[in-house]
């Protein structure tokens, strides 16, 4: 016989793995972010790329730190709040699919066009803004899916023969 303390325990037990879950789309999102955008990063050093600039009147460099800080530190913000906010609001998901994009590619037109940089830097750190929206969207689809999973009470149609367990006070 099933008690109502078992179901709870289950009904928790599905809720840590769901949360467990997010954590993991989360780092392995913001993991293979960086790994592609300093693929990138290497690819334009290759074909020429100096990825210097002038900011204050100094010469600047974008190097490898800087590209995986500027990629993990606000995917890492954005992926985390969408995890996080979703548990208990199911538009969160839906809203960061149309956010997520815009900032990567809105970025674009404010980092990197502005910036004095040659073609070759310009276009490769373009392309590591653009390798962000499909990143940033099958994390946030994953996280979605965790969402659309039956209710942590466990309760299963009664078409399909079970009925949806007790309260722990009886009194269902």
């Amino acid at each position: 016989m099933t008690t109502s303390h078992d179901i709870n325990d289950r009904a928790w037990s599905r809720s840590a793995r769901r949360r467990h879950r997010r954590t993991i789309i989360v780092a392995a999102t913001v993991a293979a972010a960086p790994a592609i955008n300093l693929v990138v990063y290497a690819l334009g050093r290759a074909a020429g790329g100096t990825f210097r600039f002038t900011a204050s009147a100094q010469v600047a460099e974008v190097d490898a730190l800087t590209v995986a800080g500027f990629t993990v530190l606000p995917l890492l913000l954005g992926m985390t709040a969408a995890a996080v906010l979703s548990r208990r609001r199911r538009w969160v998901v839906p809203v960061a699919l149309a956010i997520g994009p815009l900032l990567a590619l809105g970025t674009i037109l404010v980092m990197t066009v502005p910036a004095d940089l040659d073609t070759t830097s310009k276009l490769t750190l373009a392309l590591c803004h653009v390798a962000l929206v499909p990143i940033t969207i099958v994390g946030l689809l994953k996280i979605r899916g965790l969402n659309h999973h039956p209710s942590d009470a466990g309760a299963v149609s009664v078409r399909e023969g079970s009925q949806a367990p007790r309260s722990p006070r009886g009194n269902h």
